[in-house]
């Protein structure tokens, strides 16, 4: 059942993130993201709000960008767009999306988040994609869902499963949802005695059923903040 979704990492645990910490005012917006095989992506990226001087001197330095080459500017000169290599860092981020099968429809920054918008062909892949990104120690959030193909494009939801209620019940205790975080997903998979997989699918399905009892209207729109 084909899913889009959109995922919020923070913004120094991702791409650019050396780059947001010495620009505080620069904004970003992502044209397109492409695949160059599945260890590279080359995404071609807005920058506004910024001299160009201090942008280039501070992507030369940032670890997560291994290459940059400006392609455009727009009439006003507000907005350059420049081809972008990530590193490693990002790269193991980018390929947990494409290996399970993900596509980059769009990405964005607001509140020190980047968000991603994502489209897999099935929503096993997503989860699988998540669970990846969070073996790379990286801090992920689904915050919305749409799913085509079930009735009035929303796929069925059943009620929580006992392992399930018991997850998200021991979560909210122990602080897994607080802002910040009180308990991270590794420690509390420990003290449930599962693995840091099965309690982060658990999780995941749990905040679906849950969610989909606040839908309002007929768009399909699942948000699992």
């Amino acid at each position: 059942m084909t899913t889009v979704a959109e995922l919020t990492l923070p913004t120094d645990e991702f791409a650019l993130a050396a780059t947001f910490r010495r620009l505080p005012g620069l904004e970003v917006r992502v044209e397109s993201v492409v695949a160059e095989g599945p260890a590279r992506t080359t995404p071609l990226v807005w920058f506004s709000n910024v001299a160009p001087n201090d942008l280039e001197a501070t992507l030369e330095t940032d670890p997560t960008v291994e290459q940059y080459r400006q392609l455009l500017e727009n009439t006003d000169r507000t907005e350059r767009l420049y081809r972008l290599r990530y590193g490693e860092s990002v790269d193991s981020v980018c390929r947990a999306v494409y290996a399970n099968g993900g596509t980059v429809l769009g990405a964005w920054v607001v509140d020190d988040r980047w968000t991603l918008r994502l489209l897999f062909p099935l929503r096993e892949e997503l989860s699988e994609a998540v669970s990846e990104i969070e073996g790379e120690d990286v801090r992920v959030d689904v915050r919305r869902m749409v799913e085509a193909g079930g009735e009035d494009g929303l796929e069925t939801t059943a009620a929580l499963t006992e392992p399930q209620q018991e997850a998200i019940a021991e979560a909210y205790r122990r602080g897994y949802y607080d802002v910040p975080r009180a308990i991270s997903l590794e420690e509390l998979a420990n003290e449930l005695d599962i693995s840091h997989q099965a309690l982060s699918e658990r999780l995941r399905r749990a905040n679906r059923v849950l969610a989909s009892e606040q839908l309002e209207g007929a768009a399909g729109e699942v948000a699992t903040d």
